[in-house]
């Protein structure tokens, strides 16, 4: 049995116990802290999205369809977010080992999740800036965005969007830049990284970073964030990709991984978190 395997089945056993202790520590956190006050966005663009569009992309945090894979992701972010609040973490790098395991998916599933909570905001950022596909997710198409804000002057603020979501935002990709590894390696954007983890304390940040194995945006990326997100696909991935991948990261705060893209024998999808 591989080492996936292994984790799937000791994830299984654990998982009943897990949501139980969880959901009953956070709702006393959440009694002890005080509310957030409901956000007006001034500056920040809203852009209504069609609740069907996000429903066949699977971006389902808010969905009653999908109720049951929506669990998933509250159990992802309440792992998630305890050991973030132990170490004061607040910026948080989602990755893949290879193309086409979900973590872009997972990023925005995860965001939209945190900022279900009444007493965080989330800010989501695509920082693919090699093939940058966020909007699709939402219905969206040329909107201006990360890699606007750094190479073409744009402001960031005509590069935040809202879609009417309390407390979430988003700064989409932009145009897809060659050379991004340049690109996210300057001092404008590890600048910007600072600003958004500072401006607020009760804000966090989700990056949404290219594969791992595929190029080196992540690895530069690394040394900004507090903590690193790693998503493998169940039945794809390999043991040794997992292991090149967590070598790459080698002294970097690794919040966990999730492995994705689990079929049950009801033939939903679940993601666990390790």
């Amino acid at each position: 049995m591989s080492k996936i395997e292994k984790a799937l089945n000791k994830a299984r056993l654990s998982r009943k116990s897990i949501i139980s202790a969880t959901t009953e520590r956070l709702t006393h956190e959440a009694e002890q802290r005080p509310l957030v006050k409901q956000i007006q966005y001034t500056k920040t663009k809203t852009i209504q999205v069609d609740p069907g569009v996000l429903e066949e992309k699977k971006v389902i945090a808010t969905s009653s369809i999908y109720a049951r894979e929506a669990e998933e992701y509250k159990l992802l972010k309440a792992q998630v977010m305890k050991k973030a609040r132990e170490k004061g973490w607040q910026t948080i790098m989602v990755t893949s080992v290879g193309k086409g395991e979900g973590k872009t998916l997972t990023a925005i599933n995860l965001a939209l999740t945190i900022a279900m909570e009444v007493h965080e905001t989330s800010l989501l950022v695509e920082a693919d800036l090699k093939e940058p596909n966020m909007q699709r997710f939402f219905g969206l198409r040329g909107k201006a965005g990360l890699s606007d804000y750094l190479l073409g002057g744009t402001a960031l603020p005509d590069c935040l969007i809202t879609i009417g979501i309390d407390r979430f935002v988003m700064l989409p990709g932009g145009k897809s830049i060659p050379n991004s590894a340049e690109i996210l390696g300057s001092p404008k954007m590890r600048g910007l990284v600072a600003e958004m983890r500072n401006c607020y304390s009760d804000r966090y940040v989700i990056f949404d970073l290219p594969p791992l194995l595929e190029c080196a945006d992540p690895l530069i990326f690394a040394e900004y964030v507090d903590a690193i997100l790693l998503v493998v696909e169940a039945g794809k991935t390999t043991t040794g990709h997992v292991k090149k991948a967590m070598d790459l990261l080698e002294g970097k705060n690794i919040l966990g991984w999730v492995l994705n893209k689990v079929t049950t024998n009801d033939k939903h999808y679940y993601r666990y978190y390790h």
